[in-house]
């Protein structure tokens, strides 16, 4: 129970604070440490990226030429 405040002279000495009042910064403070932690480690499974997966357009083999030069025309056959 709060005490009943004094008197002194003309003025009151204020009545002591409850403990909600004395303690909320440390409670809000272990609050926010908290639900930033969780934040911060569940966060990071939504960010992995994927493992590439192979193109279809990749050769099958290392080493092997996919693409062919077009042949171009002969110069010295035209007459």
């Amino acid at each position: 129970m709060a005490k009943t405040p004094r008197v002194i002279g003309v003025l009151s000495e204020p009545a002591e604070a409850s403990w909600w009042k004395r303690h909320r910064h440390v409670v809000l403070l272990v609050a926010g440490l908290f639900l930033g932690y969780q934040l911060s480690t569940s966060a990071t499974d939504a960010h992995v990226e994927p493992d590439p997966k192979p193109s279809h357009t990749a050769p099958s083999t290392p080493g092997t030429e996919s693409v062919k030069p077009i042949p171009t025309p002969d110069k010295s056959a035209k007459g």
